[in-house]
């Protein structure tokens, strides 16, 4: 991987509109030219953060995804934005759509609709292989077309068969702890997991 000078990093930042930011810094940041710059800081270890960058990490996972037939962002390109440090960074271009969060925020009735659907999907990633650790509402969108599709996927494993039921079990409470954590107040979560088992 190349490495992004400090002057082309700081242009990027200049001319391009902030998304996401932690205490960190700069976390996504829409550019001009309709990619997506992502920022990856890391707690690794320098050392290991080296041997195994978070860009390359999340290249692979969206690689993963699509061969699957699951909707996700396509990287353009992956550098370090400091090699001594192992803070790498990657551009993509984004997928198009909401967040479920921001839907039923929006709509809650339209959203209630959503949720059969919405648990066939998630049925769909675990029958696919993929344990997504990072699986709440504010990282599936629903797409124009009427799919579904992941975003912010560096969390993810992605396995060789269908996950068992403990993890699936394990996965939901992910997604509850979300919702508690994030307060997020009248969610059918009951009604998912009832969906996901029985349709």
């Amino acid at each position: 991987m190349r490495t992004v000078s400090e002057d082309e990093l700081q242009q990027w930042l200049a001319d391009g509109k902030m998304l996401e930011r932690d205490g960190r810094g700069p976390k996504v940041v829409s550019l001009a030219d309709g990619l997506f710059l992502k920022i990856f800081h890391t707690r690794r270890h320098p050392l290991l953060a080296r041997l195994e960058p978070a860009a390359l990490r999340f290249t692979r996972n969206t690689e993963a995804l699509r061969e699957r037939g699951i909707a996700a962002p396509q990287v353009t390109e992956t550098f370090w934005l400091d090699h001594k440090t192992g803070l790498s960074g990657c551009l993509y271009t984004p997928l198009a759509g909401e967040s479920i969060d921001r839907i039923f925020r929006q709509d809650a009735e339209q959203a209630q609709r959503l949720i059969p659907d919405l648990a066939k999907f998630i049925r769909r990633l675990h029958q696919s292989g993929i344990y997504f650790r990072s699986l709440h509402l504010g990282n599936v969108l629903l797409l124009p077309d009427g799919q579904f599709g992941l975003i912010d996927v560096l969390d993810l494993k992605a396995r060789r068969g269908p996950l068992n039921r403990w993890l699936v079990r394990r996965n939901f409470s992910h997604l509850r702890r979300y919702l508690e954590r994030t307060r997020f107040q009248g969610f059918p979560l009951e009604r998912l997991e009832h969906c996901y088992w029985t349709e």
